[in-house]
């Protein structure tokens, strides 16, 4: 399986639509902690699905999109709550990045981290650039994301993923890596199962397995 699930903290209408294009495509970086804060909200009915699940051993609900933060709350206590280990962002290729001048996963992982406490790495990296995938069919999305990442074999980051995979070990928690990769928008969920398989090769490497999540800002 490649990803457990995708949670979204919004369906991409058309005023969502025009969010999302001042932030992304005219450069709107302001707007950063509003959709970060947005998918934080996502966050929190991921973690509260997933921290029910390992009380009642349950099966996953199947909602896409956040509920109203009031169905959020939980008798379980903070020490109980389910927490990812690991934020991944989706990379960018440089062309992109020249373009925008920033990395909007990158940018609402960050804001996602401060809040929750988390750690970001940078587990991806991106094999060749893409065209826009917008008006692409399904079948010529899944073509195209093919083998479009890999695994970052930079020693620093690989010393962090280390240090992670440690840290859970001295925790007693024997279980698989939770890693939660980050974008802006599921469409097909060509690009999130591209970097889930990658993730999944990359963590083989090490020796370790994961259960891998994917949040996204909105879904169409």
């Amino acid at each position: 399986m490649p990803i457990r699930c995708n949670r979204s903290a919004v369906a991409y209408t058309r005023e969502m639509r025009e969010i999302l294009g001042q932030y992304k495509y005219r450069g709107n970086e302001r707007l950063t902690p509003l959709l970060g804060q947005m998918l934080d909200k996502a966050y929190a009915l991921l973690q509260k699905e997933q921290s029910d699940r390992q009380r009642t051993g349950g099966t996953l609900q199947t909602h896409f999109f956040c509920k109203p933060i009031m169905a959020l709350k939980s008798n379980l206590s903070r020490s109980n709550l389910w927490q990812a280990d690991l934020l991944v962002p989706v990379p960018v290729s440089t062309v992109r990045l020249l373009e925008r001048g920033f990395n909007q996963a990158e940018q609402l992982a960050e804001v996602l981290c401060r809040r929750r406490d988390l750690l970001q790495l940078p587990l991806l990296v991106r094999t060749r650039h893409t065209a826009k995938q917008s008006f692409k069919s399904r079948s010529e999305r899944l073509a195209d994301m093919k083998h479009a990442f890999t695994g970052n074999m930079d020693a620093a980051v690989l010393h962090r993923l280390r240090e992670q995979l440690d840290a859970t070990a001295f925790r007693g928690q024997q279980r698989p890596l939770r890693i939660i990769i980050i974008d802006d928008i599921y469409t097909t969920g060509s690009t999130i199962r591209a970097c889930a398989d990658a993730l999944h090769s990359l963590c083989e490497s090490m020796g370790c397995t994961a259960e891998i999540y994917s949040l996204t800002w909105a879904r169409s």
